[in-house]
């Protein structure tokens, strides 16, 4: 049986800038079999997409919920989206 696979968006404020949040969010999807990317936005929030198993993708929400060390996040926003099919996870 096939696992169910989905894909979130993810809107993380805070402190999340400069705080190498990218490269921990990537090392943390790959960890997970997640497919997708993470890119810093002009406001100072992080906008990541990610696809996987459901579980992993919910383990990894969690995870943005926290960030790297440094980090201070302040909200994660989620939304579901359309699979895209994509196959690595990319610092954008």
């Amino acid at each position: 049986m096939e696992k169910e696979r989905s894909r979130m968006r993810l809107l993380i404020s805070g402190l999340v800038q400069g705080v190498f949040f990218r490269y921990a969010a990537q090392a943390k999807a790959k960890e997970l079999g997640l497919a997708g990317w993470v890119r810093n936005l002009p406001d100072g929030k992080v906008e990541c997409a990610a696809e996987g198993e459901r579980n992993c993708l919910e383990a990894f929400r969690n995870w943005a919920e926290k960030g790297p060390p440094l980090a201070v996040v302040e909200r994660v926003e989620t939304a579901e989206e359309p699979l895209q099919g994509e196959e690595d996870f990319l610092v954008v």
